[in-house]
């Protein structure tokens, strides 16, 4: 499979500007031109491994990892250490579960809010005085 940065793009659902970023960022590889005159003609080719690591990243992201996380997760791919592995999924976990139980709480507490609005028609809405400074 040979893939131009566009296709690569599209293929991972991400814009050519997200690939250049993840290039930058030596999330990827940026590979050598191929054909031209030498002069910026040529046209860089994506393979199937590119893809593969493309979508690895946004799954990564999808799951909360930050960039610096992921490169590290690729890092440890070649060396096959579980328990670096193990240990960056649950500290994630902890975030998230945080987030969690903050996101609850504010579900919560605009409930609250609302049932309190509903209940009477006199005075400011609750909703709009709970966020006055």
């Amino acid at each position: 499979m040979q893939l131009t940065i566009g296709k690569l793009a599209a293929a991972g659902d991400v814009g050519v500007e997200t690939v250049r970023y993840y290039q930058r960022r030596g999330l990827l590889e940026t590979p050598a031109c191929s054909g031209g005159d030498g002069w910026g003609g040529g046209i860089r080719r994506y393979d199937g491994n590119d893809l593969r690591r493309l979508k690895f990243i946004r799954s990564a992201q999808a799951s909360g990892f930050t960039l610096d996380e992921i490169s590290e997760l690729l890092a440890l791919e070649a060396s096959d250490d579980r328990v670096r592995v193990r240990t960056l999924a649950r500290q994630r976990i902890d975030v998230l579960d945080e987030k969690i139980a903050q996101m609850t709480a504010t579900r919560a507490a605009l409930a609250r809010l609302a049932d309190q609005c509903a209940a009477s028609d006199k005075g400011p809405c609750p909703i709009l005085t709970a966020f006055e400074p």
